[in-house]
């Protein structure tokens, strides 16, 4: 048996790993194709069950909310169309039946009052936290890397700004700043567009408010990855020939630093999606009749001992998402860090 040794780019420079090999490396024999970073971490996660199944999950919420219009056109009802005819104004306008009105017509009941598809609203509203925790999440990496490459790699007066920047911005209480700013924001922009309620307006502003007090965590964890690669050999080899600034930051920094920007991302999406869901609960967030699973759980509270199903349904939905991603964000920090493994 022979050992195969493996070039991983580790930090810029070169790190050997050994593995063993039970193929012939021999001349003449079968050549032994290395495995590249990515690859070692893609092999990782699907070895891990719990990842696995995490990612699974993750990826049938993502289909289920990019195919809500289909799915509610076969059932034939929207997120804001109401069935007058499955509430009972008798029962103080109460879907008929047992579990919430579960039937065939409506696969998770109907909303108390309104008579609304809780599966439409659902699926509807699926769509609605992941666009505002994937986009959040994005914008929040973007600038957060932008500001952790200038503040680590310049140094001097750009980091001690930019850090100074950083401070206050996690010294904020987020979401107590992002309830206050929200309708101010919103109620300011819709005066200077005459009025009315745009919805693509108001998750546009959801999503530039949580990204405005989630970059800083990206900022400083590059930072502090750049302030230890920028003196590593392969960067003064780069200035060594003459390699432009943008070139060293952009083509010798950033790809070594991808881990810790997927991990960070991965792990923010999630948060984004609990902080996102709190605000709509609160009524500064998406406001109904508008789909979104945080304004169900709120309107659901207020007929859980009526209605349990209706509290019941969206809760356990956001539970088991939030713990995917959850899951998924720690798989992929394991799979790409295996030094960090748990236990």
């Amino acid at each position: 048996m022979t050992t195969q040794h493996q070039p991983v780019d580790a930090g810029g420079g070169t790190a050997l790993l050994t593995e063993p090999s039970t193929q012939d490396t021999r001349p003449g024999g079968p050549v032994v194709a290395g495995r590249s970073p990515a690859h070692m971490a893609w092999r990782r996660i699907r070895r891990d069950k719990v990842t696995t199944a995490a990612l699974v999950a993750t990826v049938l919420f993502i289909v289920i909310a990019l195919l809500a219009p289909v799915l509610t056109a076969l059932t034939s009802w929207g997120p804001i169309t109401p069935d007058n005819k499955a509430i009972n104004p008798d029962t103080g306008n109460f879907p008929y039946g047992s579990l919430g009105g579960i039937s065939a017509q409506h696969l998770l009941g109907v909303e108390p009052g309104t008579g609304y598809d809780l599966f439409a609203r659902i699926v509807y509203g699926l769509r609605t936290s992941l666009y505002v925790g994937f986009a959040s999440a994005v914008l929040s990496t973007v600038v957060g890397v932008v500001a952790g490459l200038a503040a680590g790699y310049f140094g001097g007066w750009v980091d001690s700004l930019l850090s100074r920047v950083m401070d206050v911005m996690l010294a904020f209480p987020q979401l107590l700043f992002i309830i206050a700013l929200t309708p101010v924001i919103q109620n300011a922009l819709q005066t200077n567009t005459h009025g009315g309620t745009d919805e693509n307006l108001r998750l546009l502003v959801l999503v530039l408010n949580i990204a405005v007090f989630a970059w800083a965590y990206t900022a400083r964890l590059v930072r502090g990855q750049v302030l230890s690669l920028r003196e590593r050999e392969f960067v003064d080899a780069a200035r060594l020939m003459s390699a432009g600034r943008r070139h060293i930051l952009f083509r010798q920094l950033l790809p070594n630093l991808w881990a810790p920007i997927l991990i960070s991302f991965a792990l923010a999406v999630p948060q984004n999606i609990t902080t996102e869901a709190a605000l709509s609960y609160l009524g500064v967030g998406v406001i109904p009749p508008n789909p979104d699973w945080g304004a169900l759980l709120s309107d659901a509270s207020q007929f859980f001992l009526q209605d349990p199903m209706y509290l019941f349904v969206p809760g356990v939905l956001l539970f088991f998402l939030v713990l995917a991603l959850n899951l998924l964000g720690d798989g992929v920090r394991d799979a790409l860090d295996p030094r960090a493994r748990r236990g």
